[in-house]
């Protein structure tokens, strides 16, 4: 099938993910909500951004965050009803920006009518077949099935009290579906269909590389079970990156393909990067995988060219186009995490308060602004997460009792989870829960020292992470497009600590990733934007320790490339 330029559209767009939550609350119960988000839909217009990726917002026991679905085609109390989603997409399309939700087909919450009826239907029952049920080991079952092991900590079987256990590839409250069962399948392409006629213009898949198991009897331990990615690179891992994934998507594109204009879809890959990873992004699949290798990254020159040009020769030969993120609801803030040593330890250190090791927040601030104009710099499509464009740290202020990430209590309290970067969003840092709610008691408490990061602080500074989002998004529209490509510079132009490239417009950017030297641009270069501007000296064209710049060889040749 063709594709046109409005099926085009993801190519190079910037894409702002969402988390409801703790975007912006309209009723003051604490918790944000759809009015809240079309409550800020200026606000994202005026940043730029293409379209909006809503993590769950489904009826949800919240046991992880929303992923933990009870039912796939409704929406929660807490984030309003169905026809106000209807009105967030009316009025996000209304400005132009598109709205991609978040599909979960791994597992469902223990809540959803299909499991607690499983649960209450005898082994070998059309209801239990839904889900992954298996007899224990040991003479009375007494042991799992298999040494799995769950993402959140300890075994991936729950028991049943009976001898007979359910999977779980995250928390006991999110049992595994079994996607061998062809009614599990045409559930998905219903519920798939339901949301694209409430007019939502794509999906993001998570676990997309989970959903099939090896079912085959006997049931096969692994040889690592710790290991929480693929263990074998041909498919045959008996939990993860199964060949039989893909003939699911399949079923799904034809699907998607069915709207004018087609819908969207990229999935979620945490695995390490393999060549199979971008399998998913093939145009008769999903069409666009996430590669997270540049998020894992630690700041090194050479890794970020290795893992760039590495994910445009992966995502051209898959037909797809390179997908660029930094940040997400899942891992440390980039404006604290990027300050770190290559090599710490993450988990340890959001543990241990930002203490072991500790970080230069100056230095984290610096770089955080280098790579907001790196990433927008290459042609792809670009993942913002909610608060980036503010430059917000990790909050490592979290006490224990706070914390609401299941991961706290399923490892032990090894690692604190996730919840350092989904405090609710600073807007007034003169107003109750600076903005975010009319009630004091936000469902995650907000440092004191979120106002010097609040959007009605740094709309006031010409020189703030959000206006150097907002100026880099708006000429990344005018100088990058779908298609277009990035040509390494040589050495020579750049020096040994830069990373340089030229866009087809003949846009070129210049990272600067050493700590200590200045770099020079060439004599002939105009400056269009620069990550640090009160440090770069435009008379005589030096680029900063970890800074970026964005300039042209001579005058720039006018060139509009709007997404639309």
């Amino acid at each position: 099938m063709a594709e046109s330029n409005a099926d085009n559209w993801w190519r190079n767009a910037v894409v702002y993910e969402v988390y409801p939550r703790s975007f912006n609350d309209s009723n003051g119960d604490g918790e944000g909500d759809f009015r809240g988000i079309i409550d800020r839909l200026d606000y994202l217009h005026d940043l730029g951004v293409d379209a909006l990726w809503l993590t769950p917002f489904y009826p949800s026991p919240l046991a992880d965050g929303g992923y933990d679905v009870a039912d796939y085609c409704g929406v929660d109390p807490r984030f309003g009803t169905l026809r106000q989603f209807a009105d967030l997409v009316a009025r996000a399309h209304d400005r132009g920006i598109r709205i991609i939700i978040d599909i979960v087909p791994n597992h469902t919450s223990d809540k959803h009518p299909w499991f607690t009826k499983a649960l209450h239907s005898a082994p070998g029952s059309k209801e239990r077949n839904r889900y992954i049920f298996h007899v224990g080991r040991g003479e009375h079952g007494e042991q799992p099935p298999t040494n799995w092991l769950s993402n959140f900590g300890g075994s991936a079987w729950e028991p049943c009290g009976d001898g007979w256990y359910y999977l779980h590839s995250f928390a006991k409250e999110q049992p595994d579906l079994n996607w061998d069962n062809p009614e599990v399948q045409q559930d998905f392409l219903d519920i798939l269909r339901f949301w694209c006629e409430q007019g939502v213009d794509g999906f993001r898949i998570d676990v997309s590389h989970g959903l099939v198991k090896d079912l085959r009897e006997p049931l096969r331990d692994r040889p690592d079970p710790a290991l929480m990615s693929p263990q074998a690179a041909d498919g045959t891992d008996p939990l993860w990156d199964r060949d039989g994934v893909h003939e699911i998507y399949r079923q799904w594109r034809e699907l998607l393909n069915q709207y004018t204009p087609v819908k969207y879809a990229i999935g979620e890959s945490w695995t390490p990067f393999t060549p199979r990873v971008y399998q998913y992004a093939r145009q008769d699949e999903l069409g666009s995988i996430f590669d997270f290798s540049l998020l894992k990254a630690a700041w090194n020159r050479d890794d970020y060219r290795k893992i760039i040009e590495r994910t445009g020769v992966c995502a051209a030969a898959a037909g797809s186009a390179p997908v660029w993120v930094l940040g997400n609801h899942d891992v440390p803030r980039l404006a604290s995490r990027i300050a770190l040593p290559k090599g710490a330890d993450v988990e340890h250190w959001v543990t241990s308060d930002g203490r072991d090791p500790s970080i230069d927040p100056a230095r984290a601030e610096r770089r955080a602004r280098a790579e907001a104009l790196l990433m927008l710099g290459l042609p792809g499509t670009a993942f913002i997460y909610q608060g980036d464009e503010l430059g917000l740290p990790e909050d490592l202020d979290l006490r224990p009792a706070d914390v609401q990430d299941p991961i706290w209590e399923r490892s032990g309290h090894r690692f604190k989870g996730r919840d350092g970067c989904r405090v609710p969003l600073p807007w007034n840092s003169d107003s109750v829960s600076f903005g975010f709610s009319q009630s004091s008691h936000p469902w995650l408490p907000q440092p004191a020292w979120y106002a010097r990061f609040a959007v009605s602080n740094q709309e006031c500074s010409p020189e703030s992470m959000l206006n150097l989002y907002r100026a880099a998004i708006a000429e990344r529209r005018h100088w990058i497009g779908p298609g277009d490509e990035a040509e390494w510079l040589t050495d020579g132009e750049y020096a040994e600590d830069g990373l340089g490239w030229r866009v087809s417009s003949g846009l070129e950017v210049l990272v600067n990733f050493s700590s200590e030297h200045a770099i020079r641009l060439p004599e002939e270069a105009t400056i269009l934007l620069n990550s640090c501007p009160e440090r770069t000296d435009r008379a005589n064209k030096q680029v900063p320790p970890e800074s970026a710049v964005w300039y042209f060889r001579g005058t720039p040749v006018s060139r509009s490339k709007e997404n639309q």
